[in-house]
């Protein structure tokens, strides 16, 4: 049965007076309260509604173009292991395991390695058998038919920043992230991930709780994990700013909630994956595991181990405070916190934790320059861009494929690194002075000044294509690519006015010169026009009349202007030109480098000599292609005839001897590089090295910005980075075959006396041989001038009674030797001073 009650409401009921208005305006309060509550966040839900909807409704990571380096080649009877193989498979992103992986996959039998390119492979899909034997490539067998060589897959270098936006990452998939990394994230960044909406309370009242805790000093705990989800993390860095605001703090909750309703749980730690930040490299900040995984571990994110991936997982926090290169304790503490984490959320096992701990950190070399070329690449995005938009690019995902080799890269990158602290050394002790500071007292002071800066450019000298680039000594510090800065040539410029002496022998031009004829090496006045050139040896020494070669290895200065002046300014200046030299002018100064070029221009020229005369132009990009492999665009070499192949192998001969027996000697045959080469040093204000051998050209450039005097030589600066790279490349298989240079038709070798510069005969043993071209080599024989008459006009000077002067000695001085030095210099051999002389101080004189 039931039972009413009636509540009395008249009004004298007690207090029911007073407490009518109290509910009433409570309730009125509340209920506005509530309304502005649904009103505030139905505004910002759909405001954040529409911002989410926005910049997710087209891809979410802008695709970026790829670029990639040149594909190795392997060849038959080339010196190789099947494991160095697999090694680059593996780099280019094969699997072992068939269907695994788009580019393709490999598969080790005994001693062969079967190679099968997939849909996405840089080639046609055409499968090879490479077989090796005791260290070397037995065969290859493709299709049925036996080879000679086969390409394997070339290597990605880097993606293609737009813009000014400079940020490298690879976008992958939420399926082709390995297990080990998510397993890791979540154990240390949000364990409850798949099972919150998007924000943890509990965690979050409890990491305020803990904060407090510590605060007050009631508590020394540790709380590992922070207030905010995966989620929220994502939601700050898509949508908000760093600020610490209640306001920013509830935004990220709600946005945080709507991408949880937008998007599964594995949508949204794939974005989490591709965007997460994680350091710094050079210039370029890196986001995303992927990228990550290629910056410090040099390899595909798939192929990520446990203890790599506790480490990436563990510098979220803080990537520059847990940088693994410059805190490698710190990183190495976080790393093993996350694998005590993993633990705990049994996605690993005590023992797999202990055994990951106890593995050192292995990170790929800090040198940028090593595994991302990045002045390279800074070029070849100039390159492209100037013949395809960049937006297309990127928009298509288009592939770049590069000229690049690694490993000539990485040998380039580490000759700078090192080279350029012996630069530095001699620097500052120049620069470090001792001063009187009081009576008996001195203070050791180092005047300021500039870091030296370096370029190296390596070609191959046949077909042009740059094979490594190294513009600066720091990308990070300074993107100014100085490969292709304007400088001062310097004596890199000399062989030019040889190669044009040599030349008289075809062009109709008399008298015709050789490598033998003489030239006057003594203080002269040049006039031009209205102008004087007076031009001054290194150290004011002077040799006398000598040979053209003895005038090169040496790089004497008024010899070669003397030089360029008998063959004519303009006839030096027009080759020049046509080599790509081209802002020199046709004056007495040109012959000394006085005008500018880039390094890489000079590379350039210097094929005219490696190259039998022919100029090959520099090409960095071989080919665009679609994501799909379908070519977009080919890049093809300019090339012209620019001497006569002959002249081209009489000036290698030529500079061979700066190298075997000139200024070149100390620097690159005392240090250990004895393959065949030739080149030349130069220096001005600046340090240069040019030089080739059989398969590779490199030219080395050392100064400061500012353009003040280095007081050093190029063989004391240039010429060793040069032979450091030039070791380390003759080590590399593919470039070990550094053979002797091929002698075209019409070129002789004949041997010579030392002293009289004849034909050698057994009566006259000390000689040395010299490239000629035929017709204009001596014919007269040393001994012909072996007589009474003779030998008293060389010990006395009664008189010239030679047919042909000396190659490698003075036969005039500036100062008159006695009896015994005149004597003693008929036996004087041709040996560079071990003394390297410094570079000079005034216009003009350079060596």
């Amino acid at each position: 049965m039931a039972i009413k009650v009636k509540i009395p409401r008249g009004k004298n009921t007690a207090g029911g007076g007073r407490r009518d208005p109290v509910l009433r305006a409570a309730l009125i309060g509340f209920v506005v309260l509530a309304a502005s509550f649904v009103v505030v966040f139905s505004y910002f839900y759909v405001k954040y509604d529409r911002i989410i909807t926005h910049r997710f409704s087209g891809p979410v990571f802008a695709n970026a173009a790829k670029i990639y380096a040149t594909p190795p080649t392997v060849s038959v009877g080339e010196k190789t292991e099947l494991k160095a193989i697999a090694a680059e498979l593996r780099h280019a992103g094969y699997s072992d395991k068939s269907g695994e992986s788009k580019m393709g996959s490999y598969h080790l039998t005994g001693n062969a390695i079967e190679v099968q390119p997939g849909p996405g492979s840089y080639h046609n899909p055409e499968p090879a058998v490479i077989r090796v034997s005791n260290g070397k490539v037995e065969s290859i067998s493709g299709n049925g038919s036996q080879l000679e060589a086969y390409e394997l897959e070339p290597e990605m270098i880097t993606s293609l920043f737009e813009g000014d936006q400079r940020s490298k990452r690879q976008v992958v998939h939420y399926n082709e992230i390995p297990k080990v990394m998510v397993d890791a994230v979540l154990a240390i960044e949000d364990r409850r991930f798949f099972e919150h909406s998007g924000v943890n309370f509990v965690r979050m009242f409890g990491a305020v709780a803990g904060d407090v805790s510590r605060r007050l000093g009631l508590s020394h705990q540790r709380y590992e994990e922070g207030g905010s989800t995966v989620t929220m993390q994502l939601s700050r860095g898509f949508f908000l700013t760093p600020e610490k605001t209640v306001k920013r703090k509830l935004t990220e909750m709600l946005i945080s909630e709507e991408l949880e309703q937008k998007f599964t749980k594995q949508q949204i730690f794939e974005f989490y994956a591709n965007w997460v930040p994680l350091g710094q490299r050079g210039s370029f900040a890196i986001s995303g595991f992927a990228e990550a995984s290629r910056t410090y571990f040099n390899k595909d994110l798939k192929d990520i181990t446990l203890s790599e991936a506790a480490l990436l997982a563990g510098i979220i926090q803080g990537p520059s405070y847990l940088s693994p290169y410059r805190h490698p304790e710190r990183a190495t503490e976080r790393r093993n916190v996350v694998l005590d984490s993993m633990v705990e959320t049994h996605a690993i096992t005590r023992e797999q934790a202990d055994k990951a701990k106890a593995t050192p950190l292995k990170l790929a070399p800090p040198n940028v320059e090593a595994n991302d070329a990045p002045y390279f690449v800074d070029l070849v995005r100039d390159t492209v861009i100037g013949k395809l938009p960049e937006r297309e690019m990127n928009d298509q995902a288009y592939r770049i494929y590069t000229t690049l080799d690694p490993d000539l890269q990485r040998a380039a990158a580490q000759a700078v690194e090192n080279g350029i602290k012996l630069v530095d050394d001699q620097v500052n002790k120049r620069r470090t002075k001792r001063v009187k500071v009081g009576k008996g007292k001195y203070e050791t002071h180092m005047e300021p000044g500039p870091d030296a800066q370096v370029a190296l450019i390596v070609l191959d000298p046949h077909t042009g294509e740059v094979l490594a680039l190294v513009g600066g000594r720091n990308y990070g510090f300074s993107q100014l690519n100085h490969a292709v800065a304007r400088r001062p040539t310097g004596s890199i410029f000399k062989p030019f006015v040889y190669a044009a002496a040599m030349n008289t022998a075809l062009d109709g031009s008399s008298p015709v010169l050789t490598p033998a004829s003489i030239v006057p090496d003594q203080p002269s006045t040049f006039a031009y026009g209205d102008q004087i050139y007076e031009p001054r040896n290194y150290k004011e020494e002077y040799h006398g009349d000598v040979t053209a070669r003895y005038a090169l290895a040496m790089s004497l200065n008024n010899a070669t202007v003397k030089l360029a002046e008998e063959v004519g300014y303009d006839k030096v200046a027009d080759l020049a030109r046509s080599a790509g030299i081209t802002s020199v002018k046709a004056t007495p100064a040109m012959a000394l480098g006085a005008y500018d070029a880039t390094p890489l221009d000079m590379a350039a020229a210097y094929t005219v000599f490696s190259n039998n005369g022919v100029r090959v132009s520099p090409t960095m990009v071989k080919s665009v292609r679609t994501a799909d492999g379908d070519p977009v665009m080919n890049f093809t070499p300019e090339t012209h005839q620019v001497l006569d192949p002959r002249v081209a192998y009489v000036m290698t001969d030529m500079m061979e001897g700066v190298i075997n027996n000139g200024l070149g000697f100390s620097a690159v045959r005392v240090r250990g590089f004895q393959q065949p080469a030739a080149g030349k040093t130069g220096s001005s204000h600046d340090g240069w090295f040019a030089g080739y051998t059989s398969n590779l050209l490199c030219i080395v450039w050392v100064g400061f910005d500012d353009y003040s005097d280095l007081h050093l030589s190029g063989a004391q600066t240039a010429a060793p980075i040069w032979t450091e790279f030039m070791k380390k490349a003759a080590a590399l298989p593919r470039y070990s075959d550094m053979k002797s240079f091929s002698q075209p038709s019409g070129v002789v070798d004949v041997q010579l006396d030392k002293v009289t510069n004849l034909l050698a005969t057994p009566s006259c043993p000390q000689t040395y041989t010299s490239a000629f071209i035929v017709g204009t080599e001596p014919t007269s024989t040393c001994d012909q001038s072996i007589g009474v008459k003779g030998v008293l006009s060389r010990i006395f000077g009664l008189g010239n009674q030679q047919a042909e002067p000396p190659q490698n000695g003075r036969t005039v001085e500036q100062k008159k030797k006695g009896l015994f030095g005149k004597f003693a210099g008929i036996f004087k051999d041709d040996k560079p001073s071990n003394n390297v002389p410094k570079p000079p101080n005034a216009s003009g004189n350079s060596h």
